[in-house]
């Protein structure tokens, strides 16, 4: 795999988590730059540590991991979606980052990454290298999306845990639908 190969890998893998950043964007208004930071860490983290699980799995788990990994993404993101869509709208705008929502939401963005870690393990790659690059891409663009999220809250915090909600319900939605006909 070259090293472009890897970038768009890293990107690819980064979208999903990139998303969500943008949603808790929306939603945040009070010290911004802790809780991009907060964000992007936790989802570079797990993109990161993932495909090293992955890459030691290796054969063991393969079929199962790569059969399950749409269904536990999906079911994850709609749960998560269907509380924040729930929330009051009343709270324009959270003051506190949920950290165990964060939690849940950065495994349902990183099961893709859990399973190119199994495919790094037939390709022999360097993994450690490989995740860093992986938790990087998604660390920068977790927090440039955590950023364009907030520009775009003054204009729509009326309504942003209807639409944060939607947009992770419809990306778990998506996920099923991609994987159903593999």
């Amino acid at each position: 795999m070259t090293i472009l190969e890897l970038l768009l890998t890293a990107v690819s893998l980064a979208g999903d988590a990139f998303t969500v950043s943008i949603c808790k964007g929306l939603k945040t208004n009070f010290h911004k730059f802790k809780n991009a930071l907060i964000i992007s860490l936790l989802f570079g983290l797990f993109q990161t540590i993932m495909p090293i699980i992955g890459y030691y799995l290796g054969n063991i788990f393969t079929e199962k991991i790569i059969y399950y990994n749409p269904y536990i993404s999906t079911i994850l993101l709609i749960v998560v979606g269907l509380l924040i869509y729930k929330e009051d709208d009343k709270m324009e705008i959270d003051e506190k980052i949920k950290l165990w929502e964060l939690f849940f939401l950065s495994i349902a963005t990183s099961i893709d990454a859990l399973v190119i870690g199994i495919s790094f393990s037939f390709l022999k790659l360097n993994v450690i290298i490989s995740a860093l690059i992986i938790g990087i891409i998604t660390f920068i663009m977790c927090f440039l999306g955590f950023y364009m999220g907030n520009l775009l809250n003054n204009k729509v915090s009326k309504c942003a845990n209807k639409i944060a909600g939607i947009i992770l319900i419809c990306l778990g939605i998506k996920i099923f639908l991609e994987n159903l006909f593999k």
